[in-house]
């Protein structure tokens, strides 16, 4: 397989991807440079190769939506999108968890919404009994998180969600391909939203997706994320909605060539992931250590081995030791809820008169924090060390650092 394999450490503290791209994907974009036609829009009689379009169509196949829409800017713009796409704004609160990218929080904001943050249970994911206690008659949408590959407890959040009638948005940047008791990420909610840059499971450098079984979401996020597409696109009249004032996040073609073939690699990551974190759990659970519990064990992506610890010191010390290559969430810097300084001091936005924390319709809402307002959280975060895996290790790879995990927890 003419495949280049890039292993990255991030921050030197946790080990990401994209894990596998060659040759084929540059032979896709070859194709894009010949036909000249690099916008997302063009007419297929014409040379247009539909590279975004047909991504799109495989995409909501993959995921099992009736949608999907790339788009430029990452998760954060795919979050804010989906947000807007279910009609938040000011007056509204968000639950989010406080173990997740900075983006998911300032999402919330750039939607004109006030984010809430609630605990992590020992999933790393969304407490769902914290969620629960955090709803106020404000409360218009959660954003579960499958940090690092892990699914959140969907079952328990859905139904909550339901029985106060508030919007899910599944923030799967870090879990994409992952499912949850059968049903891919992303799909489970009223809006999955995804990241393909430069450290995620399949990459197109950058890039964002936001996909959803709802019409009206879907044409509200085509409008925000270009509302210029009605002068460029060939069948602008499947929009019924008014057109309105958004942004230019408009994927292009180049794009939608490298992800049509890292969909290709997507099955085969996982399932060498999933692979290699099987034997690594089948090897450590027999010297006692307590492993992080997982919602779904078979739709874990298998990004990463979670160990849990008594202590921060014991799980310092495990971390450190010889040939583990471990390291804690609580170390990630802005992954942790903490460390949004911006969002904690209320800096926001490029004017006062756009500072979601200024708006009226947001005065009476939950817009203090403080650093230990989820001790529960960073507790959780403290004492638990993550492994990360690679899914092209060999089997000496695997033997070496399995034996250095046992070594240090004898």
């Amino acid at each position: 397989m003419n495949t280049i394999i890039i292993f990255l450490v991030y921050y030197s503290l946790e080990v990401i991807s994209l894990y596998r791209i060659g040759k084929e994907e540059l032979e896709e974009i070859w194709k894009v440079f010949e036909s000249k036609q690099l916008s997302r829009y063009g007419n297929p009689q014409e040379g247009h190769l539909q590279e975004v379009v047909t991504f799109e169509r495989e995409w909501a196949e993959k995921i099992g939506t009736k949608y999907a829409l790339l788009m430029a800017g990452g998760g954060t713009s795919a979050l804010a999108s989906g947000l807007i796409g279910l009609g938040i704004g000011p007056g509204d609160e968000v639950i989010v968890p406080g173990y997740t990218f900075i983006a998911t929080a300032s999402a919330v904001l750039n939607a004109g919404a006030i984010p809430v943050i609630a605990e992590v249970d020992e999933s790393l994911t969304l407490d769902p009994e914290d969620f629960e206690r955090k709803i106020t008659p404000n409360t218009k949408a959660v954003i579960p998180v499958h940090m690092q590959g892990l699914p959140a407890n969907m079952d328990r959040i859905i139904e909550i969600a339901k029985k106060y009638n508030i919007k899910v948005i599944e923030d799967a940047c870090q879990a994409v391909g992952g499912s949850y008791k059968g049903k891919r990420l992303g799909s489970l909610g009223d809006v999955g939203v995804f990241s393909f840059n430069y450290y995620k499971i399949i990459s197109c450098g950058e890039g964002g997706c936001i996909v959803t079984d709802d019409r009206l979401v879907y044409e509200r996020v085509l409008v925000y994320h270009d509302s210029g597409f009605v002068f460029l696109s060939p069948s602008p009249k499947e929009v019924t909605i008014p057109i309105f004032i958004g942004l230019q996040l408009r994927a292009n073609e180049i794009m939608g060539a490298i992800l049509r073939i890292q969909l290709r690699r997507l099955d085969s990551i996982l399932a060498d992931l999933r692979r290699i974190k099987k034997i690594f759990i089948d090897e450590l659970k027999t010297t006692g250590v307590k492993l992080a519990p997982v919602n779904d064990p078979e739709g874990d992506c298998g990004v990463v081995v979670g160990l849990q610890f008594e202590s921060e010191k014991e799980a310092r010390e495990f971390a450190q030791k010889e040939g583990v290559k471990g390291w804690l969430p609580i170390d990630t810097g802005k992954h942790v809820y903490s460390n949004w300084e911006p969002i904690l001091e209320h800096r926001v936005g490029h004017h006062p008169r756009m500072n979601p924390f200024e708006f009226p319709e947001n005065k009476n809402l939950r817009i203090n924090y403080s650093k230990d307002m989820c001790p529960k959280t960073l507790d959780i975060l403290s004492r638990t060390v993550f492994i990360s895996l690679n899914p092209d290790w060999e089997d000496k790879e695997i033997e070496t650092r399995i034996k250095a995990c046992k070594k240090a927890l004898s």
